[in-house]
C-alpha cells in the first residue's frame, strides 16, 4: 500500500489474502503480562526445564492455564525448548530375554552409581547417587574426594536404620559394589543384589537418567571452588529435586513433596 499507493482491498485481492486476516488484531488476555513475566522468571531460574515443567510450576502457583498456552508464550518469547530424549534399545540379556525386575512399590528396588566431576583446582570429586526406582526419590548424594566400599557400607547402614531395608539394590559391576564385604553384608541382611551386564548402562536406566539430570542441571553449570562448597550445593539440589522439581514420570509432581501441616486453631 505504501509502495504503490493503492487501497487495502486491492492489495488483499492481489495477494489472495482475506481482509479479515489482514485486519485481525490479537486479543491480549487479562493477566497475560503477569503470566509471561512469571514464566520468564521460572525459565531463568530453572534453565534446563522445558515448558511442560514450567507449566506444572505455574499451575502449582495458581495460574489457570494449560501447556498449550505456555508453549505459545514460550515460543513468542524465543525461549529454547529442550530436545527430546533419544530412544533407547530394548533391555536384552545374554539369555535372549527382554525382562528385568521393575520396581513395584516404595523401597522395592534401589539403584546406585557414581558420578565424577572436579573442583576448580582440577582435583577430582566423586558423587555416590542412590535413588528409589519406584518413587524416583534421591536418597543420597554423598560427595567426597574418594569413595570406596567402606564408604558404601557406612552410607547404606545409615539409610537402612533411617529408612528400612530395600528388597533389591541394582548397580553396575564396579569394584566398590561387587566387593565381597559389600555383597556378604547385604546377603546377611537379606537384601538381594542386581548387577547389570558389563557394558550395558541402560539396564540401570533409572539411575543413569537421574545422573544425566544431575549433570545437566547442576554440574555442567557450576564451578566448585572447594569440597565443602560442592557438598552444600549438591545437597541443596537434591532437596530441590525431591521436594520441588516436577517429574514427568510422576504427572509433574515432585518425588517427595514437603508435607504442609494444617493450621490448628487454639480456642481460648
Amino acid at each position: 500500500m505504501e509502495q504503490f499507493d493503492v487501497s487495502e482491498r486491492r492489495i488483499c485481492r492481489v495477494l489472495n489474502q482475506p481482509r479479515s486476516t489482514q485486519r485481525y488484531l490479537p486479543r491480549v488476555r487479562n493477566g497475560e503480562a503477569l503470566l509471561t513475566e512469571r514464566m520468564i522468571e521460572l525459565a531463568t531460574k530453572y534453565g534446563r526445564y522445558g515448558y511442560r515443567r514450567i507449566t506444572a510450576l505455574l499451575q502449582r502457583e495458581g495460574f489457570q492455564i494449560n501447556h498449550k498456552r505456555v508453549e505459545r508464550l514460550w515460543r513468542k518469547e524465543d525461549l529454547k525448548v529442550p530436545q527430546k530424549q533419544p530412544k533407547r534399545k530394548r533391555l536384552w540379556f545374554n539369555d535372549g530375554s527382554c525382562i528385568r525386575l521393575r520396581p513395584q512399590f516404595k523401597d522395592h528396588v534401589w539403584s546406585y552409581d557414581f558420578v565424577a566431576t572436579r573442583t576448580e583446582d582440577g582435583r577430582p570429586l566423586r558423587i555416590l547417587t542412590l535413588i528409589d526406582e519406584y518413587t524416583r526419590e534421591c536418597l543420597v548424594l554423598k560427595v567426597a574426594r574418594r569413595l570406596r566400599s567402606p564408604d558404601i557400607l557406612e552410607q547404606l547402614g545409615y539409610l537402612f536404620i533411617y529408612r528400612g531395608l530395600p528388597g533389591f539394590i541394582r548397580s553396575d559391576n564396579g569394584p566398590e559394589f561387587t566387593a565381597k564385604a559389600v555383597r556378604n553384608w547385604l546377603k546377611r541382611l537379606g537384601v538381594q543384589t542386581l548387577f547389570i551386564e558389563p557394558g550395558s548402562p541402560w539396564e540401570n536406566g533409572y539411575n543413569e537418567s537421574f545422573n544425566g539430570k544431575l549433570r545437566d542441571e547442576l554440574l555442567n553449570g557450576e564451578i566448585f571452588t572447594t569440597l565443602l562448597e560442592a557438598k552444600v550445593l549438591i545437597e541443596n539440589w537434591r532437596n530441590e529435586y525431591n521436594q520441588f522439581r516436577p517429574h514427568s514420570s510422576l504427572n509433574y509432581q515432585p518425588p517427595a513433596p514437603v508435607t504442609i501441616k494444617p493450621k490448628v486453631e487454639i480456642l481460648t
